[in-house]
């Protein structure tokens, strides 16, 4: 997909007053209620048994011999592990709402190091673009999947397109492994040719050899020590390495497209000046999705990912409080007669996923 790289800004025009109201409203539940935007000990509690999850496994396979099926069963524990890591961990660090505490916030979202990413990379392409720029074609990266998938009806169509609400779970199993071999490289290439960042500008040699340097540390833990210390063929731990991502590949690829890929969501262009016609804030509520919300272990496991109409209004709060501004959210949006897409139920958000994909892969009247 070529990026689009003309000027793009949202209408700062809001009649209605929306955006205040709405800020108003959960800033007052935080101070009525005295508490922090950010984690509490919920949130410290559940990166214990995150990281329990993800990393003891790792030690057991180092440590104890054991039957080869059972190795390959803690594998995908450990990508069961990983997922639930980035998406409650490192996702709130990266945004800086884990802590108050910047080091903090920087520790935590340092373990995307462990989990195959970057965190440059990870913040120009989720806080910056895919935040900033939500399901728009051109902008938000998290549409981009070549040519071999087609999320969006502004984007090419291709034959195969036809079928891939039948192989998109195929490839989707694939995206970590492919944080770890390839995107990284590339996105970094891009990222900083194009002088993009989250923050201050970076300086590239000191991001390149972050990457080298932290991509070593990561192949030594994960292939290296393994092939090394466990008495077990070097093909098989490779075996073992392609499970725990596919596992969290699927986790992990599943949630995101359940928040903006799925029937009930828009996909807005610009007009000819490049400016949208909504708000920053009321373009949020056209083009993300929550999904079982009511759901204590999906809002658990996810890390509040199934709350995005929430999260991406306000990405600067903890995950932790999401279900508790949902209400004030869903009947703001409700009083100013804008959209608040919810699924009730995991399946029910699933189900539309594939069926959007479905109409995505015919073929367009009309050519974009």
């Amino acid at each position: 997909m070529i990026q689009n790289t003309a000027p793009l800004r949202f209408t700062r025009k809001d009649p209605t007053q929306f955006f205040k109201t709405l800020n108003q409203r959960v800033n007052n539940y935080f101070k009525e209620n005295e508490i922090k935007k950010t984690g509490n000990w919920k949130l410290y509690l559940k990166t214990i048994v995150m990281f329990a999850l993800f990393l003891t496994p790792y030690f057991l396979i180092l440590t104890i011999n054991m039957n080869q099926w059972l190795l390959l069963l803690l594998t995908i524990v450990i990508g069961v592990g990983m997922a639930g890591v980035g998406m409650n961990v490192m996702h709130d660090g990266n945004h800086g709402s884990y802590s108050s505490k910047s080091w903090i916030n920087k520790i935590m979202g340092a373990s995307i190091y462990i989990l195959a990413g970057n965190v440059y990379n990870w913040k120009v392409q989720h806080n910056v673009l895919h935040h900033t720029y939500t399901n728009i074609h051109g902008h938000d990266e998290d549409l981009n999947a070549g040519r071999i998938m087609r999320f969006s009806k502004h984007a090419e169509w291709k034959r195969f397109h036809k079928f891939q609400h039948y192989y998109s779970v195929l490839l989707y199993g694939l995206l970590t492994l492919n944080w770890a071999i390839t995107t990284d490289f590339k996105q970094m290439r891009d990222y900083l040719k194009r002088k993009l960042s989250c923050g201050e500008l970076p300086k590239p040699a000191k991001e390149w050899s972050v990457l080298i340097i932290t991509k070593v540390i990561y192949l030594t833990m994960w292939i290296v020590l393994p092939i090394l210390i466990v008495d077990i063929a070097w093909w098989k731990v490779l075996i073992g390495f392609f499970a725990m991502h596919y596992t969290a590949g699927l986790i992990l690829s599943v949630v995101f497209q359940l928040a903006h890929v799925v029937e009930d969501v828009d996909t807005h262009l610009p007009d000819d000046s490049g400016t949208m016609k909504n708000t920053w804030m009321i373009h949020q509520l056209f083009t993300t999705a929550n999904f079982s919300t009511k759901n204590k272990i999906v809002n658990w496991f996810t890390g509040g990912l199934n709350h995005q109409v929430e999260h991406h209004l306000f990405p600067n709060i903890s995950h932790i409080h999401y279900t508790k501004i949902a209400k004030i959210v869903r009947e703001t949006a409700k009083e100013f007669n804008l959209p608040y897409n919810e699924y009730k139920t995991t399946r029910k958000a699933i189900i539309s996923h594939f069926k959007h994909l479905k109409e995505l892969g015919k073929k367009p009247v009309y050519a974009y």
